[in-house]
């Protein structure tokens, strides 16, 4: 895509409602070279863990003491808002010097982004997991830099459990445990035995995490879009047959339920399984929710892979500041900067050595079950232009492939041929 090409497409995206840190505005093309503006997202407001502003704001403070003479303005936004903010801020000129966001494809193939090899060592560039790396490569080069990740785990709870004579020690490991369970669990007054998310705010998250488990995924080995693959399809007929039709995901469309309701149910003691990231472990130690947790279930037995969701760092390349972006990153990636902000935020760490430091202290032991996934976690298809269009259509659409009355193969049908269309729009 050509540069003007993209910010011509940008312009549209604009969202309003910043969250300011650090004396921080819109972007300013006569920023001095010491000055570098870096935009966040927002990960994190309650008592317990504090913004995301204010992890940065300390990060800042200890770079700055190694060195004074470089400043670095943050400015912290909402997650639903920080892409469209920054692609407005590059359709107008004015990039910020660092974007975390939860895609970079786009700038990357605009050619508006510095690769890794300009910004980090070797020694560091080696340190983030394979996975990670491939995941932030365009044409074999690197352009995302990892920040934080995560896995996802079939949440059990406890006393829901108990009360229906299930043993929650024993998570399900296949479908069918799942469903049997299900049905104990309806039989014993719980109104929502499985939480299902396929609305649109992380729908294309709750299919990523069936399909991987039954086999298929959104996208095959050799890089094609997969969404009406044979497993996917087998995957959503049993959710509908299974899990919709019975009624054992609640009195509610799949297709409206976001996660956070699902979150909320769980902690009210009205769902009594969900799929869930590390980030609800800080949930339900606030609110003292008993619970246990075991790999997604497949049909025969756990699933080898799971969904690894990824935060990335990125540097634009239009504003000659590559030598004070190079500094500040080697500050942001040293390994108790990356344990810091995984064990805040409830997330995982993007290197070998955090993640070492983190399975081996006694602090993180209840990240370690997701921490054991990361080898096997699939990030989303970020590296593709394609994929910022097609996770918007599959957030919108993907419910009505489990609705009683409708048939999955068409829905996904018409999915993989919109996806198709989209690849080949570059």
């Amino acid at each position: 895509m050509r540069r003007r090409d993209f910010i011509g497409a940008a312009a549209g995206l604009f969202a309003a409602g910043a969250l300011p840190a650090c004396g921080a505005g819109e972007a300013d093309p006569g920023t001095p070279d010491h000055i570098l503006r870096l935009v966040a997202v927002e990960h994190g407001s309650d008592s317990a863990t504090g913004s995301t502003e204010s992890f940065w704001n300390e990060l800042v403070r200890g770079f700055r003491r190694d060195h004074p003479d470089l400043r670095v303005d943050v400015t912290v936004f909402p997650p639903d808002e920080a892409d469209a903010r920054v692609a407005e801020m590059v359709a107008d000129g004015t990039p910020p010097d660092i974007a975390q966001l939860g895609a970079y494809a786009e700038y990357a193939h605009a050619g508006l982004l510095h690769p890794a090899g300009d910004l980090l060592t070797l020694p560091m560039q080696s340190d983030f997991l394979p996975g990670l790396t491939r995941a932030g490569e365009v044409r074999h080069v690197q352009y995302g830099l990892p920040y934080a990740t995560d896995t996802r785990r079939l949440f059990c709870n406890r006393e829901l459990f108990e009360n229906a004579d299930l043993d929650p020690d024993k998570p399900p490991a296949t479908r069918e445990e799942l469903r049997e369970a299900a049905v104990a669990l309806a039989a014993s007054g719980v109104p929502t035995p499985y939480g299902l998310p396929l609305g649109p705010e992380e729908g294309h998250a709750e299919a990523a995490i069936w399909m991987l488990g039954g086999g298929g995924g959104l996208t095959r080995s050799g890089g094609g879009y997969a969404i009406d693959s044979a497993e996917n399809i087998a995957t959503f007929t049993w959710l509908r047959d299974e899990l919709v039709r019975p009624g054992l995901t609640g009195s509610g469309d799949p297709g409206t339920t976001d996660r956070r309701e699902v979150y909320r149910g769980f902690s009210r003691g009205e769902v009594a399984m969900m799929h869930a990231h590390p980030t609800f472990l800080r949930q339900a130690q606030l609110f003292d929710i008993a619970h246990t947790t075991g790999p997604v279930p497949g049909p025969d037995g756990p699933s080898e892979a799971t969904l690894g969701a990824v935060d990335w760092l990125m540097a634009f390349n239009g504003n000659d500041r590559l030598p004070a972006i190079r500094t500040f990153l080697g500050h942001v990636f040293a390994t108790e900067h990356v344990v810091a902000f995984a064990d805040r935020y409830h997330l995982l760490p993007v290197t070998t050595p955090a993640v070492e430091r983190m399975q081996d202290s006694e602090e993180h032991t209840h990240f370690r079950p997701f921490l054991d996934q990361l080898p096997s976690a699939r990030p989303f298809p970020v590296e593709k232009v394609s994929w910022a269009r097609v996770s918007g259509e599959l957030r919108r659409t993907i419910g009505e492939a489990v609705r009683p009355d409708n048939d999955p193969a068409r829905v996904l049908g018409a999915l993989q041929q919109y996806a198709e269309q989209q690849e080949a729009a570059g």
